[in-house]
């Protein structure tokens, strides 16, 4: 006999094996039971959830001689004729290539004539958005007063091209995409029914390439199985075949994106291209970890993160130490240029060099200025919305303020006095660390990249604990991430050297979450603004 392919052997045969589409089953069902069956049916939804298939078991078991709760049999003569195709009560149409005025009129006429056996004469019309105008119009009339033994059910991935005249005539079901768990469950099953040993990891990965379609998993992991035939399938295996990669590429693209290393950039995606990865999957890819990266940042609750990632228990625990390196605004960044770079590889012929310039523009924000205003916008926005809760704080009593005159560490945010830390106390600046705080604003803008420039304006400027050393700190991780390498401190000493003859130890470091510079240190600009407003005061004396 010859083979079958997986998704037509295991194509299910009553409803109580449609996995997925349990809202609109149950419906069906009770419709049966009840025989409060329609005349016309609208099924809508995405390729492969189960649409044709649902429709075939409703042709079933309306005429089935002994259902059994609402589901057909499948053992009378009417439910083997429809099973095996030569039932003449079923008939199926596929508008995409009978599409013309002259192919409806055929079924207009032919329902004129009731089932030689059997209680309905069904026509399933597949892909029914196919349809001509001229069509649709020919359709109309009978749909809307067919004689009673007959049933009409169509079928459509695209419900908004069909006419609203014969939506209104129908009764509408729409079929959701399959869940990843629900289609990982149905492939482990028939797994074990084929007697194929598949790693669970593979089977989840499949599952979620799928992208809720059954049918397209059970044709890929058909593929994989057929490569590596005989063998056990594993996830190193499901990679090779789909022309995906492991997740662990992701975390580090990600961390040479936020170091603005292009060339390690490159060579990575080099490697993924010899390996005969698809660019296209790893794009798509790469922005469902971007997405959970960014789900994980802006999640508190444990139990609500695990709802909606997908990933394993160790995968969780990795992004999470992954997202502290990275601020919300730059992923949604990231996310973007990467959604668009998704859509235009669908028709692009010269993949990689697409694939190239997005990561530039990845590594290199300064090309492409004009859309940084929605980045800024969305900034102020945020700001603007916790000033708001801070009055609201503050009017509620939530918060207190700190008495005038006492020192900013003092007290707590609800103006109850704690234990001060330590503060970094500067004495004396040296003469070429005052000489570079008066200058310093003008030589941040001296800077050609807009990115480090920007990041630089809002850093904090104080001496080094060894009384010698300039010391920048940032509570961004993305900035700290811009200068934090030995490359790029050097560039910033020899900018500052060119602008002002002095040459200066520089010292990078990242404020941890929460803690308040003002409170702590003393940033060298200040120092130098207090001087001269000494100095003003005893002239004028």
């Amino acid at each position: 006999m010859a083979y079958q392919a997986l998704y037509r052997k295991w194509r299910p045969s009553e409803f109580e094996e449609v996995k997925g589409q349990e809202h609109i089953v149950t419906t069906l069902k009770n419709q049966i039971k009840a025989d409060r069956i329609g005349h016309a049916y609208l099924f809508c939804g995405t390729r492969g959830t189960g649409k044709t298939t649902v429709a075939k078991i409703f042709a079933k078991a309306v005429n089935c001689e002994n259902p059994v709760d609402g589901s057909p049999c499948g053992e009378c003569p009417s439910c083997k004729a429809i099973a095996a195709g030569t039932s003449m009560n079923v008939i199926e149409i596929d508008a995409a290539s009978n599409n013309g005025v002259d192919n409806i009129r055929e079924i207009r006429d032919e329902v004129q004539y009731s089932p030689t056996e059997g209680r309905f004469k069904v026509y399933i019309i597949d892909e029914v958005h196919m349809l001509s105008i001229g069509a649709f119009n020919a359709l109309l009339k009978t749909l809307e007063e067919p004689p009673s033994y007959v049933i009409f059910i169509l079928a459509t991935t695209e419900a908004h091209k069909i006419p609203i005249t014969i939506l209104s005539r129908c009764q509408r079901y729409d079929f959701h995409r399959i869940s990843i768990e629900t289609i990982a469950q149905r492939l482990s099953q028939l797994m074990e029914a084929e007697n194929i040993s598949v790693e669970d990891k593979a089977i989840r990965y499949v599952a979620k390439a799928a992208d809720g379609s059954m049918r397209d998993a059970l044709s890929l992991l058909d593929q994989c199985i057929a490569f590596y035939l005989g063998k056990d399938l594993k996830y190193e295996n499901v990679l090779e075949v789909l022309g995906a990669v492991d997740t662990t590429i992701f975390s580090e693209m990600l961390q040479y994106i936020l170091k603005a290393d292009t060339y390690q950039c490159m060579q990575l995606l080099e490697n993924i291209i010899m390996q005969g990865r698809d660019l296209g999957q790893f794009v798509n890819d790469f922005v469902w970890y971007l997405r959970n990266l960014l789900l994980v940042k802006t999640t508190d609750d444990e139990a609500k993160i695990e709802d909606v990632i997908d990933v394993s228990a160790d995968n969780l625990l990795k992004l999470k130490e992954e997202s502290k390196h990275v601020d919300v605004d730059t992923l949604m960044r990231y996310v973007r240029v990467l959604s668009e770079l998704a859509n235009e590889l669908k028709f692009a012929t010269q993949k990689r060099i697409k694939v190239e310039i997005a990561l530039i523009k990845l590594t290199r924000p300064a090309m492409e200025q004009s859309k940084e205003l929605g980045d800024i916008i969305s900034r102020v926005t945020l700001l603007e919305q916790e000033m708001q809760d801070t009055l609201e704080k503050l009017k509620s009593g939530a918060i207190g303020v700190i008495p005038q005159g006492y020192p900013a560490g003092a007290y707590d945010m609800a103006g109850n006095a704690e234990e001060q830390q330590k503060k970094r106390v500067i004495e004396a600046l040296p003469e070429d660390i005052k000489q570079l705080a008066a200058q310093w604003d003008s030589i941040v803008h001296s800077i050609d990249d807009p990115l480090k420039r920007t990041h630089l304006l809002k850093s904090n400027v104080t001496l080094a604990e060894d009384g010698r050393s300039l010391e920048l700190m940032f509570s961004s991780p993305t900035a700290y991430n811009l200068f934090e390498r030995e490359e790029d401190k050097e560039e910033l000493v020899n900018i500052i050297e060119e602008r002002t003859g002095i040459h200066v130890n520089l010292m990078v470091t990242k404020l941890e979450d929460g803690e308040d510079f003002q409170n702590r240190f003393t940033d060298i600009r200040e120092s130098v603004n207090m001087d001269i407003e000494v100095d003003d005061k005893e002239e004028f004396i």
